[in-house]
This record gives C-alpha cells, sequence and structure tokens, in this order.
C-alpha cells in the first residue's frame, strides 16, 4: 500500500493516482467489512470547524471511533481563528495536544499557515479553494456505479467552485472523462485548469454551456449548489444565471437510463436539483454521502498506520 504516514492532505494535487487507488481500494475493503484495525488507538484528532457541518462532522467523528481515536470537535466560537487567534498560534497550540488536525475552513490560505506551524498531519475538510476528501468519496462512488474510474464519464454542472476544483485535479490524475457545464463568468480558475494540466500531462476538461452537449453519453450527473456559504448577497443573481441547467427530469433524460445522479450535500431542492430527481430511481447520493465516512476511514488508516496490510490490499 502507498503510504501517507506523517503527510498532510491540503489539495487533491498532494496524492498520486497510486496513492488514491491505494485509498479507494482501502475504503472499499472497510465497507466490505474488513476492519482497518486500530491505528488511532491512544490518538486524538482536533477537527476545527470554522464554517457549519453535518456530513463532516459526524463523518470524521465516527471514522476516527472506528479507528480506535478520539475527536474533538472545536467550533468557531471556541477558536475564533484569526480573531481572538492567529492562524498559526492555533495550530502551534493544537500541535502540542493533538496528534492530528482536521480543519473545516473559509480561507484556504489560513490551512496552509496552519499545516505550515504544525508537525502533525493537517488534513483539509473544506475550504474555498478545495474540497480533496468530498471527491476522494465521490471517487469511490463513481468507481461503484461504473466499475472504473479510467475514463468514466462524469458531467459536472454547476459553479466552477471548490467540489468543482478538486474534481478537476482528481480527473487528471485518474483519467477521469470530466466535463464542465457552467453558465459564462462562472468557469473553474485559470490556475487550476494549469494545474490540471501539469498533472494529467496537457489534459484538461472539456467545458461546455449547454449540458446536451455533453450528457448523451454521461455516466454520471453530478451538481452542487449554485450559492455557497459567503455568497448569499449573490444568491438572486446566480439563481438566473444557473436557471437553465437545473438538474430536473427533463435534463436527466437527455443521459442514457444507466447515469447516476450525484450532489455533495447539502442540497437546496428546487434550485440546482428538483425532489424528483434527488429521491429518483437514478440518484446515488445518499450512498455517495455514506461514502465520506469510508474514504476517511482509510485516509487516516494511510495516515497513521499500515491497516492495509491485514486486509491484502497492495
Amino acid at each position: 500500500m502507498a503510504s501517507l504516514a506523517g503527510r498532510d492532505l491540503l489539495s487533491i494535487a498532494d496524492l498520486t493516482a497510486d496513492e488514491i487507488d491505494s485509498m479507494l481500494d482501502l475504503a472499499g475493503a472497510a465497507k466490505s467489512g474488513s476492519s482497518l484495525g486500530t491505528p488511532l488507538a491512544g490518538a486524538s484528532l482536533a477537527l476545527i470547524f470554522q464554517r457549519p457541518s453535518n456530513r463532516t462532522r459526524v463523518s470524521f467523528e465516527v471514522a476516527i471511533h472506528r479507528l480506535g481515536g478520539h475527536p474533538i470537535a472545536l467550533f468557531n466560537a471556541e477558536v475564533q481563528l484569526g480573531a481572538r487567534e492567529s492562524a498559526g498560534d492555533i495550530s502551534r497550540i493544537i500541535d502540542r495536544y493533538a496528534d492530528g488536525i482536521v480543519a473545516r475552513l473559509i480561507s484556504h490560505r489560513d490551512l496552509v499557515t496552519i499545516a505550515q506551524a504544525a508537525d502533525c498531519p493537517v488534513v483539509n475538510a473544506l475550504t474555498d479553494q478545495e474540497h480533496p476528501c468530498q471527491v476522494l468519496a465521490d471517487c469511490l462512488t463513481v468507481r461503484e456505479v461504473v466499475g472504473d474510474l479510467r475514463g468514466a464519464r462524469v458531467t459536472y454542472i454547476g459553479d466552477g467552485n471548490n467540489v468543482c476544483t478538486s474534481w478537476i485535479l482528481a480527473a487528471a490524475l485518474l483519467g477521469v472523462d470530466l466535463r464542465i457545464v457552467c453558465p459564462p463568468g462562472y468557469e473553474p480558475r485559470h490556475a487550476v485548469m494549469q494545474t490540471a494540466a501539469r498533472l494529467g500531462a496537457g489534459w484538461q476538461p472539456r467545458l461546455e454551456r449547454d449540458p446536451a452537449r455533453v450528457l448523451a453519453d454521461s455516466d454520471i450527473i453530478y451538481t452542487d449548489v449554485w450559492t455557497s456559504m459567503g455568497q448569499e448577497n449573490e444568491q438572486q443573481q446566480r439563481r438566473e444565471d444557473f436557471a437553465g441547467i437545473q438538474v430536473n427530469d427533463r435534463l436527466v433524460s437527455l443521459a442514457p437510463e444507466h447515469a447516476r445522479v450525484m450532489h455533495c450535500l447539502p442540497a437546496h431542492r428546487g434550485e440546482e436539483i428538483t425532489d424528483s430527481v434527488i429521491d429518483g430511481p437514478q440518484s446515488v447520493v445518499f450512498e455517495q454521502a455514506e461514502n465520506r465516512m469510508w474514504l476517511q476511514m482509510a485516509l487516516l488508516a494511510m495516515l497513521y498506520g499500515e491497516a492495509a496490510q491485514s486486509v491484502g490490499v497492495a
């Protein structure tokens, strides 16, 4: 198994394709009932939540417990990152108490500061730039649905946001046929496209305005909220700009019957996705949410132990 011992995970780009494959294999083994042991026995991990969380907190806490560790959730009212104390000072103190830091922050720059100040592993549980744990779990879901990530046809419909960024980088590493449908002005950042080209030997995702141009052979239809946290003042404009690419029954009908619908949640039902789709027979949204826990168990096992050896994952 590829080892991540002592490493940070701030970006999908911090991983190799082999490391991601090992992580997905290990997550699949755990989901199938194999024990990953207790590589976190006696360890405490601090979970910093500057942004509110549901799936991230519960999935990480359960994963840490199952691996024998003790999670400590710290919320913004307690930490007041950047106001009561600097990101660097907070990191230096937590590093002396805990064996790892999982951080869900507003600013990616603060995450980098935390990682630079700490000796323990630091994991990105969301920033304004990336959401690597979400997309790694999404890759597990796509592999379950399609059978192989290489060549899997994934159509991402929505904003070129942090989730989209992590998907672009993962696709570049893993050979996913990623198509992105977004309105003008909401494209992924140029720097992200440059990084993808570097990781994928010149590869870049296909950008489209009209979902009909890419859905006919898609395996996965993926969407996210039109308005993320911190963009509330843009909500009405975004509703107007994105209205033509709502994932509804008409749009899903443009894809093959075998296509499955994914959403990283929370969903704004009636905006980017309709009830009939998210609750419909082609949705794997809640299986996708479950996979956050299995993937994060695998990630932590690779950071803190050699659990794969005991379950036969090379």
